[in-house]
């Protein structure tokens, strides 16, 4: 599928804001493609994307979890802000029609992160947190680290932060999230 034909299917998917944000994600994903030497049109595409299923409806969440058979584990099962990125995965590969499995592969873990993340999947995770529409208390931060050259710090960072808002929030915690982080942290 082209960008035409991905950018009118997400103006029917997403409200303005949220294509907003997923142009600004694109573009973040493309600079930092440049500074890690990734590949941009792969990165913008991913970038554009991500947030495909961030709307979708109960309804909508069982429609797709059903037609594409896709496993939902407990902690995702009811909870869009996780189920969002694997059904959007889902959906990038059969109606976006996008075969490329380091892009399916950026949609799919950009909430959570992983073990041993591959360099568009961290670029995706990192373009999410600190595209310019962003603004919270540590994203100066998490920017600098990461146009320096320091994604991995920055991850873990920004891991870190997500970690201890879930524990003040008193919810649950991925354990994706904390796979994640404690791969860079052995790595380093």
């Amino acid at each position: 599928m082209n960008l035409d034909c991905i950018n009118e299917k997400l103006s029917q998917m997403l409200p303005e804001g949220r294509i907003k944000h997923s142009i600004g994600v694109a573009d973040c994903a493309v600079k930092l493609s440049e500074i890690y030497n990734y590949d941009k049109e792969k990165a913008y595409i991913a970038g554009i994307i991500h947030d495909c299923a961030k709307y979708l409806n109960e309804d909508e969440v069982d429609e797709y979890v059903n037609k594409y058979e896709i496993y939902l584990d407990e902690l995702e099962r009811g909870n869009i802000a996780l189920s969002h990125s694997v059904i959007g995965a889902s959906i990038a590969r059969h109606e976006f029609l996008v075969e490329d499995k380091e892009i399916i592969n950026a949609v799919k873990y950009h909430t959570t992160g992983r073990e041993d993340m591959t360099l568009i999947e961290k670029i995706i995770y990192m373009a999410d947190l600190i595209e310019e529409g962003r603004n919270f208390p540590t994203v100066d931060k998490l920017r600098e680290l990461t146009y320096s050259g320091k994604l991995d710090e920055a991850l873990i960072m920004s891991f870190n932060n997500t970690i201890k808002l879930i524990i003040d929030r008193g919810q649950l915690i991925h354990p994706r999230t904390v796979k994640a982080r404690n791969y860079l942290i052995n790595k380093k």
